[in-house]
Formats: structure tokens, C-alpha cells, sequence
């Protein structure tokens, strides 16, 4: 019963946080439509400069530091050491705090030169801008990863949606407002919503935080005696553990500036012209890509849940626990990525025309080829990102590491030589993106499994989901050749995603790769399961 309850904490995390990031998500798109409408493809220009280079060092700045809090804050309260726990947090909280001063420091002193050294000096408002979210931020994360540590993600979600929202309203007030002293500026008033955003998410989360004090003292007052935590073994541990993470977390943006530096060049050597090689990179970049983000608000959230709930199990020394809680992680990242790959795929190219009927037929088509290449890395990255959390909570955290270097490896290879056959073209970046996210998901499986010990089950893991979703795919496709020559391709598409949908969930019923348990995720999710217990869906 311990086992059950400890895997419906994580599943719970999970889903809370997962709900955050879709609405995060949805605020995201309803921010960033409107803002290209207003700045013009000048103002996303200095925007998109600014931005990579704030997560760079945002990145650097946080050093993996929110996971580590979680990990190291889960094994002392695993234990009863809640006053250990408190102390990690304590002590993180102090490197955040000069982290974020030192990286807010370095840009408002040197954005001038930045931009300069970018070539493009008019990002320099943008770039500017984002000066006090390099403060506050990393403090936020040190609160995120404290809450994590005690299993609770909702002041995470709130904290998330309270800084998207106050994103998005500041971002849209001051770009309209700052339009009148021209693009340059108003892409600063752009930037400075993300500022805006992490004040008012770090102000939520602190709030939150004092509310909780009486618990958490509480708790302090409770503690086990044990050996005390020395300031120096909780800054040698931290970084142990977040080092690792912050060189895994750079690997991603290195792989795109692989495909920003290859793809181009590799395309315009096969006779490409620059203005066609910009179109099919920002077919990739712009259009198909975003599609295969999407599922990742929910691996994302499933990861967030995972390192604590698995430094606790191994804190505690309960292998059997580190085995269902690991096993349901992947089974349910695997729940979501199947299905969407599966669908991305049979319905690429009315999926693209939905979303981006302005555009040509050609370019459509073009795009779609793209995303049904690109689909099944759906299935990979999302599974990376689960497997990547496992590992961390075990404390092998420099597997998921090597494993990403190794695809990213193969990545370069596979991009230069694909992308310079004029048969392949852009095609080639994509598949060697599925290509290394592929290679990297199955030597962190391979390692889980053999230094691990941990024993998956195949036919309810791997299996169960994988028919459900091909039949699924079948029937989508099917409907939407039946309903394109009746109602036209848009409603035809938007009634066979949602055949797909219901036929996904009725066949997952069917071969029991959902049970009533998964219903305790949703409010009154309890009275949901004794109905459906009563009416005997689930076997």
C-alpha cells in the first residue's frame, strides 16, 4: 500500500504540472501571435537575439542547481532529516542568489558589447531587458526545487501560470505602448515582460513559501538527530549533482546551433539559394518543430516528479519502489509520446495546413514531409527526458550526459552528410535529430536496466501502448480520407484527430494500459473510480 500511495505522489506531481504547462503553453502561443503582428519580423529578429543568449547564461546561472535541491532535499526528508533538508535549501539559496547577481552584473554591464559582438546592435534593448529576470529567476528555481524536494508541485504550477500570465499581460502592454519610440524599443518592451514575469513568479512562489513556514518548522522541530550536514558537503554535493545536469541541459541548444550552422551551409553547396535554404530551415525550425514540442509539457512534468520521488525510494533503500515509481514514469511518457508520434505522423501534412494555412500549398507540403520525418522523435526526446530524471534520481547523473554527447555526435555526422544530398535536402537534419535523441534513449535504457537493476514489463510498458497507437493511426488516417471527401480537409482534420483521440483512450481501456488507479490523477478522481469499478470497464 506504501508503494501504491508513493507512486499516486509522483503520478499526482506529475499531473499537476502538467495541467500548469499547458497553460503555460496556450499563454505562450497567445503571447507570441500577437507580438509578431506588432514588432514585424524586425522586432522577433532582435527578440530571437536577445533571447538564446538570456537562456544561455540562465542556464549557467542555475547550474542545475533546482534539481539538485529536489534530490538531495527528498534523501534527507526520506530519512527524517527535515532539518538537513531545510539546510540544502538554505545553502542553494545563497549560490542562486550569486549566480543570478553575477550573471544580471555581467549583462548590464557588457549588453552594449554583446549585441556588438552578434552584429546586430539594435538587439540591445531586448538583451537589456532581461536583466532582472537573470536575478530573480535562479531564485525562484531554488524555492521550485525545495518544494519538489517535498513532493509538492503545486507552488511550482502556480508559480509557473502567475509568471506566464503577468509575461504575457506586461509583454503585450509595453510592446503596444513602446511602438511609438520605434521597433528596437518596443522589442525591449517584448523583452522586459519575461523580466516582469520572473518578479511576480518569484514574488507567488515566496509568498507561498512563508505561508508554509509553520510546517516546515514543524518539521525542523520534528527532526531526527543525525550527523550534522556541513556547509561544505552540501556545496560539494550540489554541485556533484548539478554540474552534470547544467552540461546535459547545454547539450540541446549546442545540437541547434549544429543545425543552424550545417543545414544552411550544407544546403546552399547543393545549389540551394540562400533565400530557399532560410524557407526549408524555417520549415524545421519554425513550423515542424514547434508541433514535437508540444508533448514535452507533459514529459517535462513527468521528469520534475521523478527525481525527488526516486531519491526518496533510494534514500530508503526500497528497491521495489525505485522499480514501480521508474516503471510508471515511463509507462505514462510513453502514453503521451506514442500516440502523438503515431499521429503527427499519418496526418502531417493536414495537421500543417490547419495550423498554417496562409502559406502556399508548397510550402505546406514541404513542412508536412518534414514533421512526418520528424514525428517519431516524439517518441525519443520525451522518453530521454524521462529516463534523464530516473538516472538523476539514482545518482547517475552523468549517463544521460555522455549518452546525449554520443547523439549529439551523430547528429553532426548524420546532418552533413543527409542534408548535402540533394534528395534528402532538410530532411536529412530532421532525421538525424530522431536519429540521436534514438541513440541517446536507448543507452540511458540500457544502463537503467544493467547498473540499475531495474525490471521493466514489457508487454504493459512497451507493448500495450504501442498497438493501441498504431490502431489508432490507422483508423485517424482512414476518417480523415472518409470525412476530406465530405467536409473539406480542415474540419476533416480537426474530427479525425479527435476520432483519434477517443479511440486512443477506448483502446488503452481495452488492452489495460490504464487502470483505475491512473483516475486518482483527476479531482474527485476517487469517486471517478469507484463508478467505473461498478460499471466494470476496467479488467
Amino acid at each position: 500500500m506504501e508503494i501504491i500511495a508513493k507512486q499516486n505522489n509522483f503520478l499526482k506531481g506529475a499531473a499537476i504540472l502538467g495541467i500548469a504547462g499547458i497553460i503555460v503553453k496556450i499563454l505562450g502561443a497567445v503571447y507570441r501571435i500577437p507580438i509578431v503582428n506588432i514588432i514585424k519580423d524586425e522586432g522577433i529578429g532582435y527578440y530571437q537575439t536577445a533571447y538564446p543568449f538570456y537562456s544561455l547564461l540562465l542556464t549557467i546561472a542555475t547550474a542545475g542547481f533546482p534539481v539538485a535541491i529536489a534530490k538531495l532535499a527528498s534523501e534527507k526528508r526520506a530519512v527524517g532529516d527535515y532539518k538537513g533538508a531545510y539546510k540544502v535549501f538554505k545553502v542553494a539559496l545563497l549560490g542562486l542568489i550569486i549566480g543570478g547577481t553575477l550573471a544580471s552584473l555581467f549583462v548590464a554591464l557588457g549588453a552594449r558589447t554583446i549585441v556588438e559582438k552578434l552584429k546586430n546592435p539594435n538587439a540591445y534593448y531586448s538583451l537589456i531587458a532581461l536583466v532582472p529576470a537573470l536575478f530573480f529567476v535562479p531564485i525562484m528555481s531554488a524555492f521550485r526545487g525545495f518544494f519538489q524536494g517535498r513532493q509538492n508541485m503545486t507552488p511550482t504550477a502556480i508559480s509557473q501560470i502567475a509568471e506566464q500570465l503577468s509575461r504575457v499581460a506586461s509583454g503585450l502592454f509595453l510592446t503596444s505602448y513602446l511602438l511609438k519610440y520605434g521597433i528596437p524599443i518596443a522589442a525591449g518592451g517584448a523583452s522586459f515582460g519575461g523580466s516582469v514575469g520572473g518578479i511576480v513568479g518569484g514574488i507567488t512562489i515566496f509568498i507561498i513559501f512563508m505561508m508554509s513556514r509553520k510546517e516546515i518548522h514543524h518539521e525542523i522541530e520534528n527532526s531526527i538527530e543525525s550527523k550534522e550536514y556541513k556547509v561544505s558537503n552540501i556545496v560539494k554535493d550540489l554541485l556533484v549533482i548539478s554540474i552534470p545536469i547544467t552540461l546535459g541541459s547545454s547539450i540541446a541548444p549546442i545540437m541547434d546551433a549544429i543545425d543552424t550552422t550545417f543545414v544552411l551551409n550544407r544546403l546552399q553547396a547543393i545549389n540551394y539559394s540562400e533565400e530557399l535554404a532560410n524557407s526549408l530551415y524555417g520549415q524545421l525550425k519554425g513550423m515542424a518543430q514547434t508541433l514535437i514540442n508540444l508533448p514535452q509539457v507533459f514529459s517535462i512534468a513527468i521528469s520534475m516528479s521523478l527525481v525527488p520521488a526516486i531519491a526518496d525510494a533510494k534514500a530508503r533503500k526500497r528497491k521495489t519502489e525505485i522499480n514501480s515509481i521508474a516503471s510508471s514514469g515511463i509507462r505514462m511518457t510513453l502514453l503521451i509520446g506514442l500516440p502523438c508520434a503515431f499521429g503527427l505522423f499519418v496526418l502531417a501534412k493536414p495537421i500543417i495546413g490547419l495550423l498554417y494555412y496562409k502559406n502556399t500549398l508548397e510550402t505546406i507540403n514541404s513542412t508536412g514531409e518534414i514533421l512526418s520525418y520528424l514525428s517519431f522523435g516524439v517518441i525519443t526526446l520525451t522518453l530521454v527526458q524521462c529516463l534523464t530524471a530516473i538516472l538523476q534520481g539514482l545518482g547517475r547523473v552523468m549517463v544521460p550526459v555522455i549518452s546525449l554527447f554520443i547523439g549529439a555526435v551523430v547528429k553532426v555526422i548524420l546532418t552533413y552528410v543527409l542534408t548535402g544530398i540533394p534528395s534528402i535536402n532538410i530532411k536529412g537534419a530532421a532525421i538525424s535529430t530522431v536519429a540521436a535523441y534514438t541513440i541517446a534513449a536507448l543507452l540511458d535504457l540500457m544502463s537503467l536496466v544493467r547498473s540499475s537493476k531495474i525490471k521493466l514489463d514489457f508487454k504493459n510498458i512497451f507493448l500495450k501502448p504501442l498497438i493501441s497507437s498504431i490502431v489508432m493511426a490507422i483508423i485517424a488516417k482512414a476518417s480523415f480520407i472518409l470525412l476530406n471527401n465530405i467536409i473539406g480537409q480542415r474540419l476533416a482534420t480537426i474530427l479525425a484527430v479527435l476520432i483519434g483521440v477517443v479511440l486512443y483512450f477506448i483502446l488503452l481501456i481495452i488492452t489495460g494500459s490504464i487502470t483505475t488507479e491512473d483516475f486518482k490523477l483527476l479531482p474527485k478522481g476517487d469517486k471517478i473510480e469507484k463508478k467505473l469499478e461498478r460499471f466494470k470497464i476496467f479488467k
